[in-house]
């Protein structure tokens, strides 16, 4: 007994010192790591405290005093921001692949299928087939170019809308979506929506997921804390995931319906139909993981461009020189008697400018998704330790003053003959971000932003309602997975080209 005991004590001795040894290692190891410079954090909530309503212009606000490439602590989570070219190239093309990961969320998991969409999927095989298919079916040029026709149909249906309210106020972010929605649920699903009470309650939940999804769950950021969802914040994407499920489920049992009959036109979810088809298993996609894809083809593209072309028109309306300018360039190269086609766009270069100017500005997402580095990585000197969240700020890329000259005023002419654009190479101008994460859809965007924008530009004049002065014009901002208007914009039109241009 006495050895036994012995035996005992002495593998005791030897784990408590293993422990020991171990916590000192990684005392020893931490204090040895060059971390970026940052405020202190506070117990518990970390640096939470000096972040405001709208956190990328806090974020900016802090950049400016502790640099470029700072480390911040949202409740227990380590968080590094990039603010800066250089920054944005480290992380989203030179470590890249080190940085292509997504930090756990409520909103992946719950409303997103347990990460099986192309936002939340971990970095991986299934995430690298999926943006294949993005990439190769569903958004090359042949695939957008067969959906001109749907444009054209939506673009007068948007102009024709406009017209009937000319010279009584309206919200022009209304129309915009609705046009968005529409072409995008044709091209997704095959169908417009419509205006009956069930698509009515689904575009608002969708409306709604989209806001749930940018706000920030305290449960994601103190983790341990996250089972007493203090904010309610589970509870209510559970309840609208069941309500998003059931529309989804209606929709493939229709699709594969469809499937039966050869001569039915093929739209994306057709597409991802086919896939479920695949018999290798790791190629196969999941009746869930459909589901999940097509949330994610229908969720993001209305509010972007609806939020993009809105803050357009308002810098014009506000900057009504630059309206003159638009306006003059429209007719030059259109002319009075047609609206602008897509073959048009590169010869418009004012009006690309003033889109450009506007995501400068007024970027869709102002911080990237979070991206989340896989392994340790040491950037510009810094150790970006495994498990660590990543934000790049490309609002404050946007107000650089090394890169742009007054860069809190809107100078569309700043772009012209400037070799830049939006694909993710010129990393002054990220509205889609960069790299293996960057937004696939991106080009479908830009060619509705583009078209929209020019249209009702073209199509009409516009002024501010009652004796409203441009420089009275309300620019805030509020938060969310984009960043739009807090007040909705509300703006007069009377027709610039004749009647029957808007006929159908």
């Amino acid at each position: 007994m006495e050895n036994i005991s012995g035996i005992l004590h002495s593998g005791a001795w030897l784990a408590t010192s293993l422990l020991l040894l171990f916590f000192l290692g990684l005392y020893h190891f931490a204090h040895r790591l060059n971390r970026p410079p940052g405020p202190k954090p506070w117990p518990v909530i970390g640096n939470l405290n000096l972040i405001s309503s709208l956190p990328h212009q806090s974020i900016h606000e802090l950049s400016q005093k502790y640099g470029p490439i700072m480390q911040l602590y949202l409740g227990s989570c380590p968080v590094v921001v990039g603010s800066s070219v250089e920054m944005a190239k480290q992380f989203l093309k030179i470590h890249d692949q080190s940085f292509a990961y997504r930090p756990s969320s409520s909103a992946g998991k719950y409303f997103h299928y347990d990460y099986t969409d192309m936002l939340w999927a971990p970095y991986g095989p299934y995430f690298r087939h999926v943006r294949k298919i993005w990439l190769t079916q569903l958004f090359n040029k042949k695939t957008l170019d067969s959906y001109e026709y749907l444009q054209v149909e939506e673009r007068q249906s948007l102009l024709s809308g406009l017209y009937a309210s000319c010279g009584s106020p309206v919200s022009l972010k209304d129309h915009i979506y609705n046009f968005t929605l529409n072409i995008i649920t044709r091209v997704v699903l095959g169908k417009n929506l419509g205006d009956d009470s069930q698509s009515k309650e689904f575009k608002k939940i969708l409306d709604e997921s989209f806001v749930l999804t940018g706000m920030m769950n305290i449960g994601d950021l103190i983790p341990w804390i996250n089972f007493l969802d203090l904010q309610g914040y589970v509870k209510k994407i559970k309840a609208m995931s069941i309500k998003i499920d059931e529309f989804l489920e209606r929709e493939l049992d229709e699709h594969i319906i469809r499937r039966q009959d050869h001569s039915s036109p093929k739209d994306m979810v057709h597409v991802l139909l086919q896939h479920a088809d695949d018999p290798n298993p790791e190629l196969k996609l999941s009746r869930n993981k459909i589901k999940s894809l097509t949330k994610d083809l229908l969720g993001a593209g209305p509010e972007t461009v609806s939020a993009t072309i809105e803050w357009a028109m308002s810098e014009l309306l506000k900057h009504p020189e630059h309206f003159t300018k638009a306006t003059e360039e429209l007719d030059r190269v259109i002319g009075r008697d047609r609206w602008v086609e897509e073959k048009d766009i590169p010869n418009l270069p004012y009006i690309k400018s003033i889109i450009f100017e506007t995501m400068r500005m007024h970027p869709a997402a102002p911080m990237l998704a979070p991206h989340f580095a896989h392994e340790n990585r040491k950037i510009h000197g810094y150790d970006i330790v495994q498990g660590t969240q990543v934000l790049v700020n490309v609002w404050s890329i946007g107000r650089d003053p090394t890169l742009w000259d007054a860069p809190n005023e809107f100078r569309p002419e700043r772009f012209i003959g400037r070799n830049i654009d939006v694909k993710g190479q010129h990393f002054e101008l990220l509205p889609f971000g960069s790299g293996r994460r960057m937004c696939p859809g991106y080009s479908l965007g830009l060619k509705l932003v583009e078209s929209g924008l020019a249209n009702i530009l073209h199509g009409f004049t516009w002024k501010l309602p009652s004796e409203m002065k441009p420089q009275d014009l309300n620019m805030d901002e509020v938060w969310g997975l984009t960043v739009p208007r807090k007040v909705p914009l509300i703006a007069i039109a009377q027709p610039r080209l004749p009647v029957y241009v808007y006929s159908m």
